[in-house]
């Protein structure tokens, strides 16, 4: 049976699960009476609560002798790290747009990372019934999109598609008959191709490992795709490191093959195959399984680094252990090392103080997702305020801070507001244009460390009609503190009159952190 491998990638809310769900039913996978909830890609509880895909998940489906492996992927920014190491294992993407937000922040992201690959997406637009879309000004500015990222001359001559996931039809025109997805099923047999791997059979197996679950019966699942030969149950095999260092040596106890939302159970798996394989104890994500015969490993793609960071120790308050029942360091230090295993966008490094340990992501959702995590699981931890983390620039020394380029949709009469509280923390407006409705889209470039805390007034400003979404832009050299963090501090500094126990209370190096901190958390006192 012929394959393709395709990966479905958007800005978050964009309809990606909702039209995984589709591909699934009309492609015959469930059974006429099946009950499948919505969203059945997004299967954990945060999730379903949140209403976003958080991990990356597989599947696949039978169209017309035709196996279609797909990778539905997250939409958010701080879970980019899902998205870069599993385009590494298809060969074609599907690109969706909405048809009133157009392209945004995440969408600039991941066709970044697709074009660099080389892949030719499907573009579609989608949720075309929306009533304020407008499909051919996005096709547009799609277009420009791909022009601005350098695409090449094949990835320019994109297929485009006008659908509504949650209806469960595709068109090649908005004047074609609206019925189903086979024209969406037929542009991707048509055009993605299939893998090359699958000329490579002959040749001794290997495969770079994306992701990796723990099975209560099988132990680690390594998922990747098979990138040379053959493997078969009981085959021997070793993991090799990025440096070629060996692992470990074991054999294959299981091969599961994806099949609609379950994993079966194969005999043998071939290149060009999605599977995971069971039997490895130590082996994770970016690491090579191959035969014992070769020696080389597979390379992996670089992942952006993460930008901030919190640290993790324990709860030493007089409460301690009423609403948790992990509370000691070894098992908190364990869970996180586990968590760094598998998540390629996390890093985990042991604190100066040997009860911490310093936790960094991609951005605060991440993080908050993993800490929300751990204490469902039972954890009880002492949680520090964000931190931005710097680095130096390896030719001048110099010390560079995160970027993020920030783009809020507004409304005209909160848009003047928005951009004073954004230049206030040293936020560099770069577009602001019409979006129709009476909203206003405005781009920006700000410090990460000046967005910490951010959200909440920017609900205030705009009265919970606004939405901001921000993505890594790049490194530059710090802008200092912000306009209001420097007049709290000035204010501070002036001499006041004292009321009440203002007279009696001690002036400690405390209250000094908190002003000099302020707004500024690159931890540094500046007055």
């Amino acid at each position: 049976m012929s394959l393709r491998n395709i990966a479905i990638i958007a800005h978050v809310d964009h309809g990606k699960t909702t039209l995984v769900d589709q591909m699934l039913k009309q492609s015959g996978t469930f059974r006429e009476n099946e009950q499948v909830a919505d969203r059945a890609m997004d299967s954990g509880d945060l999730e379903r609560e949140r209403g976003i895909t958080i991990l990356a998940k597989c599947t696949s489906l039978d169209w017309q002798g035709m196996r279609i492996n797909i990778v539905d992927t997250p939409g958010h920014a701080d879970f980019g790290g899902e998205v870069e190491r599993i385009l590494s294992m298809v060969d074609g993407v599907i690109l969706l747009v909405d048809a009133a937000e157009g392209p945004m922040p995440q969408t600039k992201f991941v066709l970044t990372k697709a074009l660099a690959l080389g892949l030719r997406p499907i573009v579609i637009v989608n949720k075309i019934d929306r009533p304020d879309g407008r499909p051919h000004e996005v096709h547009d500015e799609v277009f420009d999109l791909f022009a601005a990222l350098d695409a090449s001359d094949e990835q320019l001559d994109f297929p485009m598609l006008f659908a509504s996931g949650r209806d469960g039809w595709a068109v090649d025109d908005l004047k074609d008959s609206r019925e189903d997805l086979s024209p969406l099923f037929n542009r991707i047999v048509e055009h993605v191709p299939a893998p090359e791997a699958e000329a490579h059979t002959g040749e001794p197996f290997s495969m770079l490992v994306t992701t990796i679950e723990a099975n209560p019966y099988l132990g680690r699942l390594l998922t990747g795709r098979i990138q040379t030969g053959v493997v078969r149950n009981n085959d021997p095999i070793k993991a090799l490191h990025l440096d070629g260092a060996l692992i470990e040596r074991a054999r294959v106890t299981k091969i599961l093959a994806f099949r609609g939302l379950a994993k079966v159970p194969v005999d043998e798996a071939r290149a060009g195959d999605i599977v995971a394989i069971a039997g490895l104890q130590k082996a994770t994500v970016a690491d090579t399984l191959a035969d014992v015969s070769i020696n080389e490993p597979i390379p992996a793609p670089p992942i952006d680094p993460p930008t901030l960071a919190v640290t993790v120790s324990i709860n030493s308050s007089p409460l301690a252990g009423r609403d948790g029942s992990k509370v000691q360091s070894r098992v908190i230090r364990e869970r996180l090392m586990r968590e760094a295993e598998g998540n390629v966008a996390i890093r985990v490094r042991d604190a100066e103080d040997k009860d911490a340990f310093e936790l960094a992501g991609r951005g605060e959702l991440q993080l908050g997702v993993l800490i929300e995590t751990l204490r469902r699981e039972g954890f009880e931890l002492s949680i520090s305020r964000p931190r931005v983390l710097f680095k130096e620039d390896p030719e001048t020394g110099e010390r560079l801070e995160p970027v993020e380029e920030v783009v809020v949709d507004v409304d005209q009469e909160y848009s003047g507001v928005v951009i004073e509280k954004l230049t206030m923390r040293k936020g560099e407006l770069v577009d602001m244009r019409e979006a129709g409705a009476g909203k206003s889209r405005i781009t920006l470039h700000c410090p990460t460390r000046a967005l910490v805390g951010y959200q909440g007034e920017f609900l205030t400003d705009t009265r919970g009609t606004g939405v901001l979404n921000r993505i890594f832009h790049g490194y530059t050299p710090p802008q200092g503190c912000h306009r209001r963090a420097a007049q709290r501090r000035s204010d501070f500094q002036q001499q006041r009159p004292r009321r009440g126990l203002c007279a009696v209370q001690p002036r400690s190096s405390r209250q000094d952190v908190h002003y000099s901190g302020y707004g500024c958390l690159s931890g540094h006192d500046h007055r």
